[in-house]
């Protein structure tokens, strides 16, 4: 069946300019939807709108007034009240600020009358120590030491506590590769064994009395909270103590972690360790020696 070819013949009838956007004239010319033009031609025809009657143009007119009342009090309210706001949370900054300087006053007093009662201790134990006097400050951390030794750096596996396989459990939690307070005790009890003489993590320095615990996921040294990586310094024969201690029961905990967990580790012999004294002396109990009686000193170390 033959196709009708399209009219193209041109008409009497011009089209308009704009005939191609017959929607968007149409969106134009009808801006108002029908529904609201029938509403509003109703209402007219109603006598909707402003009020006709004298007594309702001047209930509008105090409304109106009413209206403007209110919100004027509320400007003049809120701009009276403002300055009064300010200077009340002005102060409140100023008694946290004072506190704040206040404590942390106190705080340097302690710690300067923590020193002194350390130095104290140490010239004490110096003095009147006899001839294992030395040996004793040594061994209480007393007094600051310097010598050969190890450089034992532990860390954290990367990305540990996000989660992932090699979960260590058993502990009431699981993680990845975090290092834990028992991780450093046996790290530290192991140092001790291969014949450290002097240890410290971060700079604290540990005696006898010393613990490491936890609290939460912060590994605490003598109830202060150590942040990682853990640095671990200790005074020795660094050839032989580094050796010792990978050889030790101790030492292959640490490979294990190293190798099934991905806690990062390096240990690297020293030629000059130095540790600063223990913060404060803790004396437990003393009795002076008399005669020529001696007694034997305990050297046994341990940190739980």
């Amino acid at each position: 069946m033959p196709q009708q070819h399209p009219d193209r013949s041109t008409g009497s009838t011009t089209a308009r300019p704009d005939a191609s956007m017959s929607l968007l004239t149409n969106v134009m010319d009808h801006s108002l939807d029908d529904g609201y033009a029938e509403a509003a031609a109703r209402r007219s025809a109603e006598g909707g709108g402003l009020p006709k009657t004298l007594r309702a143009k001047l209930g509008l007119a105090a409304g109106l007034v009413l209206a403007g009342i209110v919100v004027t009090v509320g400007a003049a309210q809120a701009r009276v009240s403002a300055p009064v706001v300010a200077k009340e949370r002005q102060k409140l900054i100023d008694r946290v600020e004072a506190a704040t300087d206040r404590a942390d006053r106190l705080q340097k007093t302690v710690d300067t009358l923590r020193e002194s009662v350390g130095r104290q201790q140490r010239r004490a134990l110096e003095k009147h120590g006899g001839p294992q006097g030395q040996s004793v400050a040594l061994q209480a951390g007393a007094t600051p030491v310097h010598g050969p030794g190890v450089k034992l750096v532990v860390d954290d596996a990367k990305g540990a506590g996000q989660g992932g396989d090699g979960a260590r459990q058993g502990s009431g939690f699981a993680d990845t590769g975090r290092v834990r307070d028992r991780d450093m005790q046996r790290i530290v009890n192991g140092l001790w064994q291969a014949g450290a003489e002097a240890i410290s993590v971060n700079g604290q320095r540990l005696t006898a009395l010393s613990a490491i615990r936890a609290a939460g996921d912060a590994v605490l040294v003598d109830n202060r909270p150590l942040v990682p990586p853990y640095t671990v310094l200790a005074v020795g024969d660094g050839d032989r103590l580094r050796t010792a201690f990978e050889n030790s029961a101790d030492g292959q905990y640490l490979s294990v972690l190293v190798e099934n967990y991905g806690v990062r580790t390096s240990i690297t012999t020293q030629e000059n360790v130095r540790l600063a004294a223990a913060p404060s002396l803790i004396v437990r109990t003393a009795e002076p020696v008399g005669g020529t009686r001696e007694r034997s000193a305990d050297t046994g170390k341990g940190i739980s």
